[in-house]
């Protein structure tokens, strides 16, 4: 489970997406997008953190809480405006580098059959 850094996120901004060094970095990724105070994040959180234990060719999770960063405003705009979500946690499903769902909070369960890993 990996933080995402400014420099993707400000990528992700400017291309209106994740680059491939991101969407293809395991055959299924997600990609957390959230706020640090999001009780639902924290959970969320807990069960990402275990099954990070399974990261590898098959899993990569990367996260970011916007709200604790200097590009707050424009990567809210972005994931708002253009991902067209004002939830949070948000998460991004990517199978094979393409994108195939998204959701917002979501169990366990759940998540590992959004990845198509349960």
């Amino acid at each position: 489970m990996r933080k995402l850094v400014k420099e993707e996120c400000l990528e992700a901004v400017a291309l209106g997406g994740f680059g491939p060094a991101i969407t293809g970095a395991a055959s299924s990724v997600a990609v957390v997008l959230t706020q640090s105070w999001c009780p639902q994040w924290r959970w969320m959180r807990s069960y990402l953190e275990r099954l990070a234990a399974r990261e590898g060719p098959e899993l990569a999770i990367f996260w970011v809480e916007y709200d604790r960063e200097d590009f707050f405003e424009p990567f809210m705009a972005f994931k708002e405006e253009v991902l067209g979500n004002d939830q949070v946690p948000f998460v991004l499903y990517y199978r094979g580098g393409a994108l195939a769902r998204s959701s917002n909070f979501i169990d366990e369960g759940g998540f590992l059959r959004a990845l198509a890993l349960a």
